[in-house]
């Protein structure tokens, strides 16, 4: 089975003082090559773990499965090595009878890179799926001061970060009683978050209703856009999120929060699921949203005022 760390001599330097050499830790990169039915479908650079989590959230959020009981089986093949050794970089999962197979458009015939799911997609119009399920009903609301105990939590399971540095985190909360579900790591935001879903599919979860994904970096159309095909109401960030995150969040009825820090957090939409969240100051802030001139430190101070 693939590491998920691995050991490296690094050379430590420091302006003024001698050179120290020691072994250091890294976030094992490698690639996993999905098959459906002895298919190749994607290509993408992950940290290996939880592998068939992340083939079954990546087919949810390309809307080729929508249910737990659509997942029949995975297993892994063999490698392509002289050796024909079985490397576990190469994934074959099986559909359940009666779920169509991918269509041949879905058919990534090179490398996803782990900063970017959606690299190589023809346009926006592309990405865009219809979500099998409808989050703007979802009736979750919840105390932003629970909210606010979220990225902590996260911070605190993140174990391979704290032994790296080197790594994202998504985690799945369920909105009314704070509980965190599941946590998944990985070199490639967008893999976490299928690593989570992924999770969800195996337990047959799906949708996910008055739940909470909370990253650990900025909120990304994609990441949007995952939580959306998995029935998610509310999408958490530590950072920031794009303006076309914002866009597809208030299109779709979901709750995105963004600069989720200590007890301050800027709502770009759905702050009616926000139950106990202050009336927003006189300036930028309009019903959690922040005019397109300002910087993300006025986000901030804005909401901290």
């Amino acid at each position: 089975m693939g590491r998920i760390t691995a050991r490296r001599r690094v050379t430590r330097i420091t302006v003024g003082e001698s050179r120290v050499i020691r072994e250091d830790v890294l976030a094992v990169e490698e690639p996993l090559e999905i098959r459906v039915g002895g298919r190749s479908l994607a290509i993408t650079m992950r940290t290996p773990g939880h592998d068939i989590d992340l083939a079954a959230g990546f087919l949810v959020s390309e809307g080729v499965i929508h249910h737990g009981d659509d997942f029949a089986a995975a297993r892994y093949c063999a490698g392509a090595t002289d050796e024909g050794l079985n490397t576990y970089n190469v994934l074959d999962v099986t559909l359940a009878p009666g779920v169509p197979a991918p269509d041949p458009s879905l058919e990534r015939n090179f490398f996803t890179t782990s900063s970017c799911g959606l690299c190589g997609k023809a346009s926006i119009d592309a990405v865009r799926t219809l979500s099998h399920y409808e989050v703007a009903t979802d009736a979750l609301t919840l105390d932003p001061a629970l909210l606010a105990t979220f990225p902590d939590r996260l911070r605190a399971h993140q174990e391979v970060f704290e032994k790296t540095g080197g790594l994202h985190a998504a985690a799945l909360f369920d909105g009314q009683t704070g509980e965190l579900l599941v946590l998944r790591e990985d070199v490639g935001r967008h893999n976490a978050v299928d690593k989570v879903v992924g999770w969800a599919v195996k337990e047959n979860l799906l949708p996910l209703r008055s739940t909470v994904l909370m990253v650990s970096g900025r909120a990304s159309f994609e990441l949007t856009q995952k939580a959306s095909m998995a029935g998610i109401p509310l999408l958490a960030a530590v950072s920031a999120p794009s303006s076309l995150a914002v866009e597809l969040a208030a299109d779709l009825g979901m709750t995105l929060v963004g600069f989720l820090r200590g007890q301050s957090m800027v709502v770009y939409s759905g702050a009616h699921r926000l139950t106990e969240a202050a009336p927003p100051p006189p300036g930028d802030l309009e019903v959690g949203l922040i005019s397109p001139s300002a910087s993300a430190g006025d986000a901030i101070r804005a909401v901290s005022a």
